[in-house]
């Protein structure tokens, strides 16, 4: 064994003397529940049980068999702890109740005088008998399926033995109906045992299932953003190769050591650029056609950012097709622009489009009929979206979405060190905002500008004239 493997020898010894014993992890395994009122209920149930038995038990082994008063409330108790013991201690409670069972027959024995008339129950007593059941069915509830039927053969063994082999002189059989009834006690408490293992690994392997369905879905939408990036990159790279390529032109008489330096560049851009071209082959190969786009009606697409591999990925510029595309899908969209424009590297643009394009999915999609505004704010170190929609004025259809939306925007802006929040607003609508950083440095939230409009609690108006843009509030805000 290597040196670093964990002990494994001591485990399993301890791990069956639990089993044995009749012991599980959880503290709620039958016949507890999770619930604390039922659990004090079946404390209390089982208490009265075993008060009864033993009372009653008493005074039958004192009356009908002759016992004093002292040993029938002994053997009594005997019958009672097992049951009490059965809660937590199974297997010991019922080799309790066993030879309880075993020494109350024997006592009760010479007692039991030859008559005409049949005697007393024996070798099962009434409360004995309710007791070693209520002890076999906790037993089978807590242990494995072998362990309980060895235990069901035990006890037949036994009442065999002090019936048919050592027997008594006049008595009322009790053995073969006190058989019978261990034998529906252990076959209740197999099922009902059966029962609660077949729904603790149903929750189980729901839980692996969604756990596996969230896992696939974050990888799914990964590889999307990495079929959308290679263009980006694929770009660059291209622009590299010409600019080595022509860069020697541009020099008169270039020495050998420049051109053999360009010639390298060139080569290392195309052998980067055909290696990014195998990746994307690859990703592309399960989903090609991505059929998102085409299953969901609810997927805005602009002119250009179809599922087809080739189309140039889209940027701000074509922020105001998108909103066009919405419009026509019937949502109410404005959009405002605030700040100077500015250079920002393809891919914070192409996330940026893609957030608000998700974004105004989500809303035609979960808010039909609802006033939306997209507010584009250009600062010093980046870009911040608000994307926010008012409550549905239509009902809301089920829609095949795939669910990947919101995981898809924070991978992005995760990507790219931003960091985005979706949250339901007090008005029953919703916002995303979004701070995606020009240079990838990561910043920590911030609240807004106090100049910037509050947008779960203002829509503007829309204006006669201009339908599409109103004019943005001069005063603050007021609900």
């Amino acid at each position: 064994m290597p040196p670093n493997a964990p002990a494994r020898e001591s485990a399993p010894p301890k791990s069956r003397l639990r089993t044995w014993l009749g012991e599980t992890p959880s503290p709620h395994s039958p016949p507890f529940s999770k619930y604390r009122w039922l659990r004090l209920l079946t404390y209390l149930l089982t208490a009265y049980t075993a008060l009864g038995i033993a009372l009653a038990g008493g005074d039958e082994l004192h009356t009908s068999y002759g016992l004093t008063t002292a040993v029938a409330l002994l053997t009594a108790s005997l019958q009672a702890t097992a049951v009490v013991l059965a809660l937590w201690r199974p297997t010991p409670a019922w080799a309790l109740s066993l030879t309880a069972a075993t020494l109350t027959a024997l006592l009760a024995r010479p007692h039991l005088e030859p008559s005409s008339t049949p005697g007393p129950n024996w070798p099962w007593t009434t409360p004995t008998l309710l007791a070693h059941m209520a002890v076999l069915l906790l037993l089978a509830l807590r242990v494995r399926i072998r362990l309980t039927l060895a235990a069901l053969a035990v006890t037949t063994l036994a009442t065999y033995v002090v019936q048919g082999l050592i027997g008594a002189q006049s008595y009322s059989s009790t053995g073969v109906t006190a058989v019978a009834l261990f034998a529906v006690s252990v076959l209740i408490g197999t099922a009902l045992r059966g029962r609660s293992e077949a729904r603790t690994q149903l929750i189980e392997q729901t839980t692996i299932t969604a756990e596996e369905r969230a896992r696939r879905t974050l990888l799914e939408e990964r590889s999307r953003i990495a079929r959308e990036l290679h263009d980006v990159v694929a770009h660059h790279m291209s622009v590299i190769s010409i600019q080595a390529q022509v860069a020697p032109h541009l020099v008169e008489n270039p020495s050998e050591e420049l051109k053999e330096n360009l010639a390298g560049i060139r080569n290392n851009a195309l052998e980067a650029l055909t290696e990014l071209r195998r990746v994307l082959g690859v990703l592309r190969s399960e989903s090609p056609d991505d059929p998102e786009a085409t299953e969901d009606p609810y997927r805005l697409t602009a002119p250009g950012t179809g599922p087809a591999p080739d189309a140039p990925q889209p940027n701000l510029a074509r922020l105001g097709a998108l909103i066009e595309n919405t419009r026509a899908a019937g949502l109410d969209v404005v959009i405002d622009y605030r700040g100077t424009s500015r250079a920002y590297p393809q891919g914070v643009e192409l996330s940026a489009y893609r957030i608000v394009q998700e974004a105004l999915s989500n809303a035609l999609r979960h808010a039909p009929g609802s006033r939306v505004r997209v507010e584009v704010d250009h600062q010093s170190d980046g870009i911040f979206l608000c994307v926010t929609n008012s409550r549905p004025r239509r009902p809301v259809q089920p829609s095949p979405g795939s669910g990947h939306g919101l995981l898809g925007m924070r991978e992005r802006a995760a990507m790219l060190g931003g960091h985005l929040t979706a949250t339901p607003n007090l008005h029953g609508g919703f916002m995303v905002t979004a701070f995606l950083p020009k240079t990838g440095t990561r910043r920590p939230p911030r609240p807004l500008r106090p100049d910037f409009p509050r947008p779960e609690i203002y829509f503007p108006p829309l204006s006669d004239d201009d339908p599409h843009h109103p004019q943005p509030p001069t005063g603050e805000p007021t609900p």
